[in-house]
């Protein structure tokens, strides 16, 4: 299957043509004849068809024309189909929860069908007369195979543990998808992150990014390098197709430009995986966070530093993305219009509804949390710790008199290394605090961006830098915050540079994680 589909998508690359199963002509009529449009119907969501022409694919109201042809759908018995392709560990717990959350709240009695193989199928009906509403089909595959779907017109929504790749933008623009990384087409719909498990009577305590990094690269491959016993690590993983398989190479080894080690021993799921270190005391794995939870006979490790620093995986730090490690779960869907049940499904994930139904899967939620000053007291002592000759008692002063009366949110914007552009995380951060702010969450309050930097370079600058991306942060705010009245909010920015730094300098990861833009309000 896997060979065949990437055929199909090699050929759409070269010829731009779009293979699609199924379809079959149809011609569309105005009443009046006057005006008619043959093609082959590549499917309608109620009002609209869409149709393959010599001019390209069309869109075309439904209630101005008439339908005749062998692919003409039944419009009395119509039911809304909605095709979810991708990621197994989203398939099997986390949509098929938002699926039956969504069905309640809207008032549909809820049918599951899970006869096919590799794929479930929820039915929803009336609850008063029992008509069926709506299918949504959800295929459990890959990433890989759920963009694949989506570019032969075999998937309306893909689930996908890693962000789209630039080649597979490409394809889908080019065969006029859209563009699957603007943020309108692509969304954070829960959060995972990763870490480091070893059995439960392992010595280690803690372990560096950049040492995790040379352990599942082989560079470091004897635990006597990170001061444990002379005995050989037996690094642990999924196979390819899972989902912290893929967060391992982008998030841990991709940014050092190293591969798996070949001593790496593969599994065939996540659980086999955390088995397999439960009974090897020299194992180890990145694992998900959400199947470790559940998991006895492992013992977590925190992430350290040589400056002492340690970040643990806690539902805060993956929520404002200070854990390093975060692994965002995406939905991706075409430029298209989806049936108005798949319009109000994609409306319900993003709300507040959504987020308890996401918790309660073990996956950390969207929601924004207030953190008071007073619960942050590592942070402080971070702070305190690193002053010295550069960072003065004045600084943290002012910082902690401008501090003291706000509230810090989970909401935290981050930048693409070398970019402008926010990560994908702070992206969807950015589109809920807009929201936010359009429906009066926080009106009559006072919102402040404080901007953060690494200690790489001078005070001053450093200063004027993280002043420079809260105003832009401010600005991309607004922008997308359309319809909320600033008269009700104020939002202004601060700066304090590099005085609360949240991990060591002395790696990419820690340097990344110290550059950011709080969101604290009053």
């Amino acid at each position: 299957m896997k060979i065949a589909r990437a055929a199909i998508v090699a050929a759409l690359a070269l010829f731009g043509m779009v293979a699609i199963a199924a379809a079959q002509d149809v011609r569309l009529s105005s009443r009046d004849g006057g005006i008619e449009i043959t093609g082959t119907l590549l499917g309608y969501d109620g009002q609209f068809y869409r149709v393959e022409t010599i001019y390209g694919e069309l869109t075309v109201d439904g209630t101005g024309v008439l339908c005749d042809g062998p692919g003409c759908p039944n419009l009395e018995d119509f039911v809304a189909e909605i095709e979810i392709s991708g990621a197994p560990t989203m398939g099997r717990l986390l949509l098929p929860a938002l699926v039956q959350g969504f069905a309640r709240r809207a008032g549909y009695s809820l049918d599951q069908d899970g006869s096919q193989r590799g794929s479930v199928t929820y039915h929803l009906s009336d609850q008063q007369t029992d008509r069926k509403a709506a299918r949504f089909k959800i295929h459990l595959s890959s990433s890989d195979e759920g963009f694949a779907d989506l570019l032969v017109n075999q998937a309306d929504i893909v689930m996908s543990r890693r962000e789209v790749r630039d080649q597979e933008a490409a394809r889908a623009r080019a065969m006029g998808l859209g563009d699957l990384q603007a943020t309108g087409q692509s969304i954070v719909i829960a959060l995972d992150a990763l870490v480091p498990v070893v059995a439960e009577d392992n010595p280690l305590g803690a372990i560096s990014v950049p040492d995790l990094a040379r352990v599942f690269s082989g560079e470091i491959d004897n635990w006597s390098a990170l001061g444990g016993p002379d005995a050989p690590i037996t690094p642990h993983v999924g196979n390819s197709d899972a989902g912290a398989s893929q967060a391992l190479v982008d998030l841990l080894l991709s940014p050092v430009r190293a591969d798996l080690a070949p001593a790496a021993v593969t599994h065939a799921s996540a659980q086999a995986v955390i088995e397999a270190i439960a009974s090897d005391p020299f194992g180890i794995g990145l694992v998900s966070r959400a199947t470790n939870g559940t998991n006895g006979g492992t013992r977590q490790l925190d992430l350290s530093g040589s400056c002492g620093f340690v970040l643990k995986a806690t539902r805060r730090s993956v929520k404002s993305e200070d854990y390093p490690l975060t692994a965002p779960m995406f939905l991706y869907r075409p430029m298209r219009r989806l049936p108005q049940v798949g319009r109000e499904f994609m409306e319900y994930i993003q709300g507040p509804a959504a987020q308890l139904v996401i918790r309660r899967t073990g996956l950390i939620d969207l929601a924004a949390e207030e953190v008071g000053i007073e619960m942050q007291g590592i942070r402080l002592a971070n702070a305190i710790a690193r002053a010295g000759e550069e960072i003065g008692l004045e600084t943290l002063q002012d910082m902690i008199a401008t501090l003291s009366p706000l509230r810090r949110l989970t909401t935290t914007f981050r930048y693409n290394a070398g970019s402008t552009r926010m990560d994908a995380q702070s992206r969807t951060n950015l589109s809920q605090l807009a929201k936010a702010l359009e429906v009066g969450t926080y009106d009559g309050r006072h919102i402040t961006l404080v901007g953060f930097t690494d200690g790489q370079g001078a005070p001053d600058v450093n200063r004027a830098m993280a002043l420079r991306r809260a105003k832009r942060a401010r600005q991309a705010i607004w922008d997308q915050a359309m319809t909320a009245n600033p008269n009700r909010v104020t939002i202004d920015v601060q700066s304090f540079g590099e005085a609360m730094p949240m991990a060591c300098d002395d790696s990419a990861w820690g340097r990344r994680i110290n550059r950011r833009v709080e969101v604290w309000v009053r």
